[in-house]
């Protein structure tokens, strides 16, 4: 072994802390990807059962995953065929553990163009599959709580919204990710407006979605208009566009007709 005071053994003890550091850095790394992984799959589930009106917002993560595992049944949605799987089904031609919408949306060799064209301004391509859950207590069949995304002022949107049993009628709805102007586009998060949404009928005698944000005040007979926010009618239009997509016919709505 060189002497200490020699440039080798000054290289060497560089060499072995540098080691030392990248082990060290490494671990980290491996072990804050998965304590992130497990906060958003927990955000994701709390914010499904927040859709629901299952849980509150202080909800503890142990009463988060027993509410959801009783509850809650995960199906996708091919939105191509409207096939609908569900999550352990062996012919699912994903993997549902790993599958993220978000990226295969942006995937070119996943991704499926929007249509109609111009249906969701600003986003050209979807994802082939999208997740949704049926909601089942006591052996009956509840209701359900399905993706939504689209684009607002800066940023895109993403939330669920959930339907009754009847698929004619909101449940409710929640944003969990998104970088609108708080206090504008932002209050898509406020509690007060997401409380506008349940009990709004979604379609028409015609079928048409007609489930929607409206400019100003809705009025106080209207059975499907929700207020518009306040100085944010970019945001207030990308609600409705998003709405009206995810639950009209190329998106959820063949589904909802069907089942």
């Amino acid at each position: 072994m060189p002497p200490r005071d020699s440039w080798q053994g000054t290289f060497l003890v560089a060499l072995v802390l540098c080691l030392v550091c990248s082990a060290i850095v490494s671990t980290a790394a491996v072990v804050l990807k998965d304590w992130q992984d497990a906060n958003k799959a927990l955000d994701k589930k709390k914010n499904v059962l927040l859709a629901a009106g299952l849980c509150e917002k202080n909800a503890s993560a142990e009463e988060i995953d027993a509410t959801f595992d009783e509850v809650i049944v995960r199906k996708f949605l091919d939105l191509d065929t409207g096939e609908v799987f569900a999550a352990d089904a062996e012919d699912l031609p994903i993997d549902p553990e790993t599958y993220d919408a978000k990226k295969a949306a942006k995937d070119p060799s996943q991704q499926k163009p929007v249509q109609p064209e111009g249906a969701l301004p600003g986003i050209a391509d979807r994802e082939p599959f999208a997740e949704f859950y049926e909601i089942q207590e006591g052996g009956e069949l509840q209701g359900y709580v399905l993706p939504i995304y689209g684009k607002g002022l800066w940023s895109t949107l993403y939330g669920f919204i959930a339907l009754e049993a009847d698929k004619e009628t909101v449940k409710g709805i929640t944003y969990y990710e998104h970088k609108e102007t708080p206090g504008l586009g932002g209050e898509v998060d406020n509690a007060n407006w997401q409380a506008l949404w349940p009990g709004k009928k979604i379609y028409a005698e015609d079928g048409e979605v007609s489930l929607g944000v409206v400019k100003g005040k809705a009025a106080a007979d209207d059975a499907y208009g929700v207020d518009g926010l306040s100085g944010a009618t970019i945001t207030s239009n990308g609600v409705d566009d998003m709405v009206k997509y995810w639950l009209g016919p190329t998106a959820f709505g063949k589904y909802l007709a069907q089942h």
